[in-house]
């Protein structure tokens, strides 16, 4: 099994998720983990220097921008540039993106050996993905192989897990708002959260936010 792991991912609730995954399920231990895709890069070229390669690569497509200036803005740069250096580390993608035609390409233009799909069966998959990444076989997810599988899987998209992560912080639905604002994500009115929590509350069958959360963090979410 791997025994290095390289995992680039900003939302935290996603990033410990996929860490949980890693050294309880798998029994990966040597994890490094980053929120930005200049960080990512810049560990990886530190341990590739340094003789001690990572073996493994899973990033997210999208992360969210903020004050810091990066000169890699998404995964695909990311895994572009580390590609350049090593081109045999093993890359899983772990996204939102259920889109079949973005998906495909993934494979076909960017050779990626697995991709994983963020929500309710993201842990079971993700572990079989590295399995099977491990053993030298490109891994497609459900949304390629099984369009039934896909129409029954719950998607969580970016605003669903900054919700999640702020909701896990145990903020009142008035908080998150504020932390929206701050953030210039939008829309951020205290209506359309409610609509967004309820439709999440009704998608993972939780009877109040303490249950959702409970949920989440089973799933290896947060």
């Amino acid at each position: 099994m791997f025994t290095k792991v390289l995992v680039a991912e900003d939302y935290e609730i996603a990033n410990q998720g996929i860490i949980k995954v890693l050294t309880e399920k798998i029994g990966i231990q040597n994890i490094q983990e980053a929120k930005y895709c200049d960080d990512a890069y810049l560990k990886f070229r530190k341990a590739y220097n340094d003789g001690q390669s990572f073996e493994l690569l899973i990033t997210d497509l999208s992360f969210r921008k903020d004050h810091n200036i990066q000169t890699r803005t998404s995964g695909i740069q990311l895994l572009q540039d580390i590609r350049i250096i090593d081109p045999l580390i093993k890359v899983i993608v772990y996204s939102q993106e259920d889109r079949v035609d973005k998906i495909n390409q993934l494979f076909q233009k960017y050779q990626i050996n697995g991709y994983v799909c963020k929500g309710q069966r993201a842990v079971k998959e993700l572990v079989n993905c590295i399995s099977g990444v491990y053993q030298g076989v490109t891994i497609f997810p459900p949304e390629l192989t099984d369009n039934q599988s896909a129409n029954n899987m719950i998607q969580l998209d970016d605003l669903d897990m900054v919700l999640l992560e702020e909701l896990a912080l145990g903020l009142t639905k008035k908080e998150i708002r504020v932390r929206l604002q701050e953030q210039s994500i939008t829309p951020n009115s205290e209506s359309y959260i409610d609509k967004r929590v309820s439709k999440l509350f009704d998608n993972f069958k939780a009877k109040n936010t303490t249950h959702l959360v409970a949920i989440v963090k089973d799933l290896g979410l947060l």
